[in-house]
């Protein structure tokens, strides 16, 4: 949620609303939501290429390890899915379209503010990888938060307005005011804290004339949140005359807080108030903004979530999440974030938001690539329980295959339908599904991703997935990848396995070595390509293709339970190096000259390479003037390799010969396969 208009006037009354705090020796409930936009857009991260995942995995740790530092345990409560109501619809299509001029200012130099499509992801391996505690709620997480806090007489840190509505017990500490990089010492001990702020709900209301804080909750729905946009509430506020008192205040928005605040000071109670309200409204309106209103307002009590129980014990009960009789394993993956928000929106709304990155707004949206995924999770989504049959979707008992997203086209939003694929009798009931064998499990994702088992044999368990995937990426004709991406993208994989050698205890010194010759020249390509180096739309474009089918391969591969492992994306994928190797590629080097340092990286990227080029375009292979013959004959047939690609004659030439000269010494480092035999 969030209040319009809330946050920068109390922070303009910082000295008169907020205390200084030095937090340590607590537990502290953390809005995860809110936190990984924080680190995400206030770290100097580079947010044109599509994500440095590492480097965000970077400062998401460090920020963790400050807490850790202070003796303060950390319990992240992250957003689920959409509200069953669909309340927020509106605003989120808001989101999405002002998401969508934000990432065309960035893709064309501007500024802007887009999170890359995976960091959610990311910032759970990170939590996972440091045993930070951490729950995902059924759909928006703010209430939860606010009775988790208050059951343990803790502070809550978060971003988000709303806690400066609810009534917390131990107070609410921005984000912006907390200063994790700047752990002081006390005087005189050992003991660590962190400086921060903390708002105080009695002090806004004394500075109001003592105004009893029970309305509050009427405040924010007439102030304008997410969950409510009324032309009711404009002809009460254009009516109504609202004192804005002695304090000051800074353009039209404070304006309204101000006057709210000291207008609703004046009454006793929220029912006096709200009926004040009302007078202000056409009789024939006033009983339907009043049942609006009083909902509305409910969005700021207690929960009947008891998050405590999730983190003492490991059941989760959501009574929304339980009345829809959805199958146990379902809630339990959710709460654990091994399931998806996507998921939990096909599965209750039957519609989806597909979210836009920094790609070349002329394109399709970049996610038509993975279309043919995500119809196999509508499919296996469609019967997952009776009580969703009276669902609104169910209005259009002609389609009961369809499901809808929203999605870009051009530079706004449309709501597209999609017919989920019928899939055979065993893979159609959701409860069920955990029951399948790892077999049937690994061959439907496989088949939708249009892999054989056997090419992955080579491969190390963790990039199964991701070469799965880029398998599947290079099959379809909406991605125009070249030779170069496939080469960037491979040796963008190799950044974990480096990181493996060089940070492993039992490593071998002339081994680590050439590791870390690699890695360090991989550093210094991603730093390059950072400042002031201008977008190839194309080629950002293409990857973000990438991601997209990356994401969904890891929904469904999460849906059916991980046939295969899922990938460490925190070393996955780094855009500078990936964008940076590309530009190396076009004009400067080759794969073989960078890898000339580390055998263990070559021989990883033959297999690697071999693995997906059975897979790729026939074109993708050929010198760049007979690639086009189709359309045009060139006048030169003998156009030469190194003329069109500096360096990738022997890359191509060892790339192909690579499976026979170092398989045998790989497969001693490889985890045991499916045979299979077993999958026919």
């Amino acid at each position: 949620m969030g209040i319009r208009g809330l946050m920068s006037f109390v922070e303009d009354h910082s000295n008169e609303f907020f205390t200084d705090l030095k937090l340590r020796d607590t537990k502290i409930v953390i809005d995860g939501y809110a936190l990984f936009h924080r680190l995400c857009f206030n770290s100097n991260l580079e947010l044109r290429y599509g994500g440095d995942y590492d480097s965000f995995a970077d400062v998401a740790q460090k920020f963790f390890e400050s807490l850790f530092a202070c003796n303060i345990c950390p319990y992240v409560v992250l957003d689920g899915g959409c509200d069953i109501s669909d309340k927020k619809l509106k605003t989120l299509k808001d989101r999405a379209r002002e998401k969508i001029h934000m990432a065309h200012s960035l893709s064309v130099g501007g500024g802007g503010y887009v999170c890359p499509l995976l960091i959610r992801e990311v910032f759970i391996q990170v939590l996972i990888k440091l045993q930070v505690c951490f729950v995902q709620c059924f759909s928006e997480a703010d209430r939860d938060i606010m009775t988790l806090a208050n059951h343990w007489n803790c502070p809550v840190l978060s971003s988000d307005s709303d806690f400066c509505i609810f009534d917390l017990k131990t107070g609410f500490c921005p984000l912006n005011s907390f200063q994790w990089r700047n752990v002081n010492t006390i005087k005189g001990t050992q003991d660590c804290y962190i400086p921060a702020k903390c708002f105080s709900l009695d002090a806004l209301c004394h500075h109001f004339s003592n105004m009893n804080k029970a309305l509050l909750p009427l405040f924010a729905v007439l102030c304008g949140n997410d969950h409510i946009n009324l032309p009711s509430i404009e002809t009460f506020l254009s009516k109504v005359h609202l004192p804005l008192g002695a304090a000051s205040s800074k353009g039209r928005r404070h304006h309204r807080v101000l006057g709210l605040l000291n207008w609703l000071s004046h009454f006793a109670d929220p029912t006096e108030a709200l009926d004040n309200v009302l007078k202000y409204l056409p009789k024939k309106d006033r009983e339907n903004v009043k049942e609006i209103l009083c909902c509305s307002m409910e969005e700021y009590q207690q929960s009947q979530v008891k998050l405590q129980d999730f983190f003492q014990h490991g059941t989760y009960a959501c009574p929304a999440a339980l009345n829809l009789d959805l199958p146990e394993w379902v809630l339990v993956a959710l709460a654990k974030g091994q399931l998806s928000p996507f998921i939990s929106d096909a599965l209750v709304l039957r519609r989806t938001i597909l979210h836009t990155q920094v790609e070349n707004m002329q394109q399709p949206n970049a996610h038509r690539v993975s279309l043919p995924i995500r119809q196999i999770i509508y499919g296996l989504l469609l019967n997952a329980s009776p009580h969703l049959e009276n669902m609104s979707w169910k209005a259009l008992p002609s389609q009961p295959l369809a499901f809808s997203e929203v999605e870009r086209i051009n530079k706004n939003i449309k709501t597209s339908i999609v017919n989920a694929v019928a899939l055979p009798k065993d893979h159609a009931d959701l409860s069920k599904l955990t029951e399948l064998s790892l077999a049937k499990r690994q061959i439907l994702l496989l088949d939708t991703l249009k892999v054989k088992q056997t090419v992955l044999e080579p491969i190390p368990s963790s990039l199964k997935l991701p070469i799965s995937v880029s398998c599947y990426w290079l099959q379809h004709t909406e991605s125009k990848a070249k030779l170069h991406h496939l080469q960037a993208l491979l040796l963008g994989m190799l950044m974990g396995p480096l990181h493996a050698i060089i940070t492993s205890p039992d490593k071998e010194e002339l081994r680590e070595v050439g590791a870390r010759m690699l890695y360090e020249e991989f550093q210094r390509v991603k730093e390059q390509t950072r400042p002031g180096t201008r977008l190839d739309l194309d080629t950002a474009h293409i990857f973000c293709q990438w991601q997209c089918c990356l994401q969904m391969g890891m929904y469904l591969n999460q849906l059916l339970s991980t046939p295969l492992p899922e990938p460490d994306l925190t070393r996955l994928y780094s855009g500078s190096l990936v964008h940076g190797l590309c530009q190396q590629l076009l004009t400067s080097t080759s794969v073989e000259s960078l890898l000339s340092t580390c055998p263990e990286a070559k021989q990883l990227y033959e297999h690697l390479f071999n693995a997906i080029r059975s897979y790729a375009p026939a074109e993708l292979f050929l010198p760049k003037g007979k690639s086009n013959s189709k359309k045009r004959r060139q006048k030169k047939r003998g156009t030469s390799w190194s003329k069109n690609r500096v360096g990738t004659t022997s890359d191509t030439r060892c790339c192909y010969e690579g499976s026979n000269r170092f398989g045998l010494l790989m497969a001693e480092n490889l985890e045991e396969q499916i045979e299979v035999s077993e999958l026919e």
